[in-house]
């Protein structure tokens, strides 16, 4: 049974469409990631999931419930945890706890007992006196979870939970989903970072609120019809740009301090690019062919002349 499932769920914004024709599905304890760039409209899609937006058009249902007319229903079944930290800061740690679990109508008998899992869980019951607006970030975070799950949800939303948080606590923040996982929950994460989809079951590729592709990070990447040539040249950035000129219509990006270069024929135009960057006074390694990553298959998935200036590739 589908956890969570959408027909054609579009929402618009006066002319602005955040999510178009969405259709997807996700499996009860899945990990299923949303990932694609700011603007692409992941946060909409979970705001529609979770009841808070109502839909232009199209149908979803979560949980069994459908998001239009039973909304208050699916509230009962689901925890969304947004962008930005919906903590009162003013209160601590335990309180925070206490004040979820009245919202939430969880029995005073069986608050102890979550509550101690949940402190153990996050690694959060040393601090449980400290207030909540003085917490790291990635603490915040986990904290954010713990008053999420008091109520046991059966489907978890995270809007980029990862976002600003040091690697440490983004360790700790996929193992907590990772355990969440084996407690049957469905947990669906949106995150523009594209390295974390090699973390999810399955995964829906999104740009300007249209799904590209969706599958797992192996089938995903079938999708490259291709060879990626790895460059490491001594100035990149102008590397990127005279290869974008050598090879015009060819998939051509930058990766920190390496270009990738999709192509059909990997030992001609290793000759063609070495050649081309070394009369141009730049020292580069000789290229080697590498398997794709999931940035390399959704800038392939786009026209070029959407990637002009538009796309943004998060690293972490």
């Amino acid at each position: 049974m589908s956890a969570i499932r959408t027909e054609r769920l579009s929402k618009s914004f006066g002319d602005v469409a955040a999510v178009r024709n969405l259709t997807l599905s996700v499996e009860e304890g899945e990990l299923f990631g949303l990932v694609g760039p700011d603007g692409a409209g992941k946060t909409t899609t979970m705001r529609l999931l979770s009841a808070i937006l109502d839909a232009t058009s199209g149908d979803a249902w979560v949980a069994g419930h459908h998001v239009a007319s039973e909304a208050e229903e699916i509230k009962k079944h689901i925890a969304y945890v947004g962008q930005r930290f919906g903590l009162y800061p003013d209160l601590t740690v335990v309180e925070n706890l206490h004040f979820y679990a009245d919202l939430y109508g969880v029995p005073r008998r069986e608050r102890a007992a979550r509550m101690e899992r949940l402190l153990a869980f996050s690694n959060l019951a040393p601090f449980i006196h400290r207030q909540a607006g003085n917490l790291s970030g990635g603490m915040k975070q986990k904290l954010s979870l713990a008053c999420a799950l008091i109520h046991t949800p059966k489907v978890l939303l995270l809007d980029e939970p990862t976002s600003g948080v040091d690697p440490l606590s983004r360790h700790e923040l996929w193992r907590i989903l990772y355990d969440l996982i084996r407690e049957k929950v469905t947990i669906f994460v949106s995150t523009s970072y594209l390295d974390e989809a090699e973390r999810f079951h399955r995964v829906a590729l999104m740009h300007r609120g249209e799904l590209l592709a969706c599958g797992t990070p192996r089938e995903l990447k079938a999708l490259l019809r291709g060879t990626i040539l790895e460059l490491r040249p001594t100035q990149p950035r102008q590397a990127a740009s005279l290869l974008r000129q050598q090879f015009p219509g060819f998939s051509v990006n930058l990766f920190g301090n390496r270009v990738h270069l999709l192509t059909d024929d990997p030992d001609r135009d290793t000759r063609i690019a070495t050649a081309a960057l070394r009369k141009s006074g730049m020292d580069v390694a000789e290229p080697r062919s590498i398997e794709p990553n999931l940035e390399d298959v959704f800038l392939s998935l786009l026209a070029p002349e959407k990637l002009a200036g538009e796309i943004r590739i998060e690293a972490q």
